[in-house]
């Protein structure tokens, strides 16, 4: 493995002593300007870069916060959920002065490993983590690491069991716990089972009895909160839960499409389609136009995330509207907040809202 760089070998390859070369890359006086050009021209053709361990060990901050997503790469593309996560964080970063490192890898074990990378570089002086697991080793990790974390979307816990089938696997999602401050980390989080309770009940009160949630990834703790919450409201709604249901996919348009067309097959296909995002609930619009279903006459539509393209289709899709941006400030301030010494606590954001709108109406008669 190739050595890595230091001040003694650029100072020996510039022709000068190791004090004026700290002075050059600290921007400090006491070498010329043209010294100062050739340390620095000599330092990047050596492929040296500032030892961000020793400076955080001198006492200084690296000033920078992370943030990896473990996400299949084909959902970030078209997902605006992310995008406005984002902004919102880096919306209080900069106001701040803090920059975001930003990572995307293809796993949890792969996340992990970027964690232990930037604590070993001092890379980071904390971490934003997203997509809370139902079984999450990585707060006691970050825990073990000393690393200052939020969990977002990480607090509260599942209650009651959230059964459903796994689209392409026939796997059931199981009892679920989320992961919060409890775990050492602060956390910040939206109630999603209140949520899906007031999606329930919108359909309930149009008349709907057999609905079918088009959920997100079964191992994230939020997918397990509205599963959960889904089968808690059918039941003491009385309705019958063969018919009440949730279907796991990986958020994609292309899952959500086959999700979409394997349940409007069968001999008593749902009245109404609870999608976990925006994206999910477009291309379910788009099949059931294919199949010849009208939206809302014979099928009424849910998206869980608001978005321009809910707004834009035709019908315009009813959704639960939220300020995704402020959640990721929350986010923001809370993890500034862990950095300058405040202890661990959940906050939670802003409550989502349904917006009722042409999708969604009372169920026709069966087809």
């Amino acid at each position: 493995m190739a050595r890595r760089p230091t001040i003694k070998d650029i100072a020996r390859r510039a022709g000068v002593s190791q004090s004026a070369v700290s002075f050059a890359l600290n921007d400090r006086p006491g070498v010329s300007q043209a010294t100062r050009a050739r340390i620095r021209r000599v330092a990047e053709e050596l492929g040296w870069q500032p030892d961000s361990a020793a400076r955080a060990l001198s006492g200084e901050r690296s000033g920078a916060v992370g943030l990896v997503l473990a996400r299949p790469a084909q959902t970030l593309g078209v997902e605006s959920f992310f995008l406005q996560l984002v902004s919102g964080i880096q919306e209080v970063l900069a106001a701040d002065r803090v920059a975001l490192l930003f990572q995307v890898v293809d796993g949890i074990e792969a996340e992990c490993a970027v964690y232990r990378r930037w604590w070993a570089e001092r890379r980071v002086d904390g971490v934003l983590v997203v997509d809370a697991r139902t079984d999450d080793l990585r707060p006691e990790l970050l825990a073990l690491l000393g690393l200052p974390a939020v969990m977002i979307g990480g607090a509260g816990a599942v209650t009651g069991t959230a059964a459903g089938t796994a689209v392409g696997t026939g796997t059931a999602v199981g009892t679920a716990a989320g992961t919060g401050a409890g775990s050492g980390a602060s956390s910040v989080w939206a109630d999603d089972a209140r949520a899906m309770a007031e999606v329930v009940d919108h359909l309930h009160g149009l008349g709907h009895r057999r609905i079918t949630h088009i959920a997100g990834l079964p191992d994230l703790a939020h997918t397990a909160r509205r599963i959960a919450s889904l089968r808690a409201e059918a039941k003491a709604r009385g309705l019958d839960p063969e018919h009440v249901r949730s279907v796991v996919t990986d958020y994609s348009d292309t899952e959500g499409a086959a999700a979409t067309r394997r349940v409007l097959a069968e001999p008593e296909p749902p009245t109404a389609l609870v999608y976990d995002n925006d994206v999910m609930a477009v291309a379910g619009l788009a099949v059931a136009a294919e199949l010849g279903i009208a939206v809302p006459g014979r099928i009424s539509v849910v998206a869980w995330d608001d978005s321009a393209l809910c707004r834009v289709t035709h019908p315009r899709l009813t959704a639960l509207v939220r300020d995704t941006a402020g959640f990721g400030r929350l986010a923001a301030e809370e993890l500034l907040a862990v950095l300058a010494g405040s202890p661990p606590r959940a906050r939670e954001s802003e409550r989502p809202r349904l917006e009722p709108r042409e999708s969604t109406a009372p169920p026709a008669a069966p087809y």
